[in-house]
């Protein structure tokens, strides 16, 4: 690897470490102390350590005027003396097992970036150079890399973490490195990119793995506190970066791949700032491409959201193996799972879910899995059992409210069919409540479904179930189908939702 490209990581590494602290919640009651140690990291990131000067720090950092006199004022030694402890009290109790630590040394405002290890100065990160020092500096820093890693048994790693692999070169994958052999006919994949740690469970009680069957780029743990539209966070938790491939053994057939991003970098509220074209990327299947300047935010309608990409008719190639490659455009390119089920020729497996934590298996053995891909509203358990149905098992909860559905599909058109049933208003309330009591419109991408519908007045009483179905649907650019709820009279609600693929 190139010296800039070398350096280039390194500071994506500090970088990281900086993304974890604030995610960490050390400093939820120290605003203060956040405020000051993102202000002098960017600036270090930026190649402008030089300018951390009492002065600078308390004008921009800290809002004092220009006539800020520090013999009056010692907010930024302070605050400095403050952040040093912290950052010392974290690093030696919950941050002890972390392989990259923030130091802002006594005296000074520019912090580094060093290793937990005795020999930190080896593996220092350096702030932004020129492209002339860089390479002035490559070689000095390696040898003295070179005479750790031997010392230290580590040779063909970098630094042994579970947060950071070395980028590697893409090459070929080999069965011995990371093959566990070709996968069943009728299993799934289910992969964690990024991840080091043994299997997991997801809500639904699928298992996913560590990452394996890649080659190139490396690993990263995301920071972020709260993630929207999903019910599983650990998935996203990983990822794997930069120019990478996976190549994926399958025996011979028909799969559905979808692949899973949250952009936690990048956009409103995040450590790099930015939003839509911040960072692009390209994914291909066996040489063809999936997505061009793929841009994460964009797909997901906003950052720090779960988006899921959903292609049909996904096959191996000749060699028994489906072939991912990611590269980068702009930024690096990222994945943080990706999943592989067996499908069929012409469409997608039909997607049932009900509104709630729970799933369901109804009386023809279809399962109905819990409600995802969800914004806005609250879930509600009810109680009594809902009439005119063979399987009122999916009546047994219900979303209420203004929310949304942003349902992943591939390209084509689709029926939906929405399960309802009213079990909060009517006579038995004792309220008088009844036909237009509750009214609500349902629209999919824009498009109206229903218009001041009423639950009660369609089934003729409470506790009686009603199908709306819809066909001809299509998904929208982003390939969502977006179903939104929204609220005319009392609350909208829905109990159930299937998403059937039409065909070709």
């Amino acid at each position: 690897m190139d010296p800039q490209a070398m350096e280039a990581v390194r500071i994506e590494m500090a970088k990281e470490e900086l993304r974890f602290l604030q995610s960490s919640g050390i400093f939820e009651r120290s605003g203060g102390l956040w405020i000051l140690l993102e202000f002098v990291c960017n600036k270090y990131f930026e190649g402008k350590a030089d300018q951390l000067k009492e002065y600078t720090i308390a004008v921009e950092a800290f809002g004092r005027p220009p006539e800020f006199d520090k013999k009056r004022d010692s907010i930024v030694r302070v605050e400095a003396h403050r952040l040093r402890k912290r950052l010392d009290q974290f690093y030696h109790e919950a941050g002890a097992s972390r392989p990259l630590q923030v130091v802002i040394p006594p005296g000074q405002y520019a912090p580094r970036f060093v290793s937990r290890t005795e020999v930190a100065p080896i593996v220092e990160i350096a702030p932004a150079e020129t492209p002339a020092a860089v390479t002035k500096n490559f070689w000095t820093r390696w040898k003295a890399a070179a005479v750790f890693l031997l010392l230290s048994g580590g040779a063909g790693l970098w630094w042994n973490t579970r947060s950071w692999k070395e980028p590697q070169t893409v090459a070929a994958v080999t069965t011995s490195s990371v093959m566990t052999g070709a996968v069943a006919l009728g299993e799934t994949i289910r992969i964690m990119a990024g991840s080091r740690t043994g299997s997991h469970l997801d809500s639904m009680g699928r298992a996913w793995s560590a990452d394996q069957y890649y080659s190139g780029g490396w690993e990263s743990i995301d920071g972020f506190r709260s993630l929207a539209r999903t019910k599983d966070p650990t998935i996203y938790r990983n990822r794997r970066m930069g120019d990478f491939r996976y190549d994926l053994p399958l025996p011979p057939g028909v799969f559905e791949l979808r692949l899973f991003f949250a952009e936690t970098r990048f956009g409103d509220g995040n450590l790099d700032g930015g939003g839509e074209t911040s960072r692009l990327f390209r994914i291909a299947a066996n040489g063809k491409t999936l997505l061009s300047s793929f841009d994460v935010i964009l797909d997901a309608s906003g950052a720090n959201t779960a988006d899921v990409k959903v292609f049909k008719q996904i096959s191996p190639a000749a060699d028994g193996f489906l072939h991912l490659q990611f590269q980068s455009i702009k930024d690096r390119a990222f994945v943080n799972a990706i999943e592989l089920t067996p499908g069929d020729r012409d469409r997608l497996r039909p997607i049932r879910f009900v509104a709630g934590p729970t799933g369901y298996t109804d009386r023809r053995g279809q399962v109905w899995l819990p409600e995802a891909y969800v914004s806005g509203g609250r879930l509600v358990q009810r109680q009594e059992e809902v009439t005119g149905t063979a399987d009122p098992g999916i009546h047994q909860s219900e979303r209420y409210g203004n929310f949304n559905y942003g349902i992943p599909v591939a390209p084509g058109r689709y029926t939906v069919v929405l399960h309802f049933a009213e079990q909060w208003l009517g006579p038995h309330r004792g309220d008088g409540s009844g036909p237009g009591s509750r009214l609500f419109d349902v629209y999919c991408n824009g498009r109206a479904l229903l218009e001041s519908f009423d639950i009660y007045k369609e089934a003729g009483r409470s506790f009686r179930a009603v199908e709306k179905k819809f066909t001809g649907l299509r998904a929208n650019a982003q390939g969502k189908l977006n179903l939104t709820f929204v609220t005319q009279k009392n609350y909208a609600c829905v109990n159930a939702i299937e998403v059937i693929d039409e065909g070709n």
